[in-house]
């Protein structure tokens, strides 16, 4: 009885030690279940981040091409309208414009001019002549200490060592020879010097008798394309009939630049493809000029090449031919200089003058510089006339260069 109780309990356990493991098999394999599951979770959402990473990488790749692209268009544009820009500033220079007012009086139109140019060299006029007026005021006696620091304040003013010395030279005699005692007067004595040095009477542009040719040359970057474009309008507006030629056929869309000026002055262009010899350019320009009896043709030239042919000899070969092809027209050499390179002028205008028959500056930025002293060393030392001077963007803002005017702004 008791065995069959015993063998009915074992039989028993069986079964329940059987329901246990086939619940255990089955919790277990719950388990297996839901940890798959799990993973094939974790392994989609591994996916799901591969596939975003994915798509934000290709994202990331659309909008860098997407910039290269803008940027490419950007960089284009820049090099088509130039810095430093250019086809703001031109935008600007058009909408600034303004119409010359025929019931103004002259004088009113005069002093217009004058602040204009007297806000140009503020910068100048405080790193030389406030400098000098702070001298004047610690000085009671004229002595040589005195002209030692004029001597200091000129040459960081970037006026020249040379003619630095001569403008001190004649102070000395001159302050000798009027018998000047007051240390005020002096500084009326420098101001007369640097005027006599800056005077000419070949500081006009020799416009007459017509026909005309204006050959713009100078170093990329100065501003020779802007002045054409000033120039053209200016004397598009004095009635005067214009033609531009794109001799700057090695800079990058030089030529579009300049029809976008030739298009504002309402003037014609002749250019050439890009790359393509400059002097062909100048020779059918000059073509252009005589078959419409223009008054005034101006030409753009390179001002660096992209291959190593020498541009001096490449501007040489220009001049010979507008020798050759236009012996009677009244010409201007003008070389254009970036006032903001100070004393590296000088070397820019000895270069150009082994090559190029200069006649005279275009003296632009002067009114982004305190090294507008570079002046009396171009006019002093290098022996050639101020033409033209950039005191601004707009288009009065290219001005005739004065002497007197000039002077006199710089000790206002």
């Amino acid at each position: 009885m008791l065995k069959k109780f015993w063998n009915s309990l074992n039989k028993k356990n069986d079964n329940t030690n059987e329901e246990i493991v086939e619940k255990d098999d089955l919790k277990a394999e719950e388990e297996n279940l839901e940890n798959a599951n799990k993973d094939e979770d974790i392994n989609a959402n591994d996916m799901n981040e591969d596939d975003k990473e994915v798509i934000e990488e290709e994202s990331i790749v659309e909008s860098v091409e997407e910039n290269i692209e803008e940027n490419t268009e950007e960089n284009t544009e820049e090099s088509t309208l130039n810095d430093n820009i250019e086809a703001e500033k031109i935008e600007e220079v058009s909408l600034n414009q303004a119409e010359p007012d025929m019931d103004e009086e002259q004088p009113q139109k005069n002093l217009g001019f004058f602040a204009k140019l007297k806000e140009g060299l503020s910068k100048t006029t405080q790193n030389l002549t406030g400098k000098l007026d702070e001298l004047f005021k610690g000085h009671i006696e004229i002595d040589e200490e005195l002209y030692e620091e004029i001597e200091e304040i000129l040459i960081t003013g970037d006026v020249g060592f040379e003619t630095t010395l001569k403008i001190v030279d004649m102070l000395r005699k001159n302050v000798k020879k009027k018998s000047i005692q007051d240390v005020n007067d002096v500084r009326e004595e420098l101001k007369l010097i640097v005027e006599e040095i800056l005077s000419g009477d070949d500081s006009n542009l020799k416009l007459e008798p017509k026909p005309a040719i204006l050959v713009i040359v100078g170093v990329n970057g100065v501003g020779k394309t802007t002045s054409i474009g000033k120039i053209a309008m200016r004397l598009k507006s004095e009635g005067k009939s214009v033609l531009l030629a794109a001799g700057d056929t090695f800079r990058a869309a030089a030529a579009e630049q300049l029809e976008v000026w030739a298009d504002r002055a309402g003037v014609e262009l002749i250019k050439h493809q890009e790359g393509s010899d400059p002097s062909a350019v100048i020779f059918d320009a000059i073509s252009g000029a005589k078959a419409r009896n223009t008054d005034v043709l101006i030409c753009d030239t390179a001002g660096r090449l992209h291959n190593k042919k020498n541009l001096m000899q490449e501007l040489a070969k220009i001049f010979r031919i507008i020798d050759r092809e236009y012996p009677e027209a009244t010409k201007e050499v003008l070389l254009v200089i970036d006032a903001t390179t100070g004393q590296n002028a000088i070397n820019q205008v000895k270069i150009f003058k082994e090559a190029a028959p200069l006649t005279g500056i275009i003296l632009t930025k002067l009114d982004g510089t305190a090294k507008g002293g570079v002046v009396l060393s171009i006019k002093s030392e290098q022996q050639l006339p101020i033409k033209l001077i950039g005191v601004g963007e707009k288009i009065e803002d290219l001005q005739d260069f004065n002497a007197k005017d000039f002077a006199k702004a710089l000790f206002s």
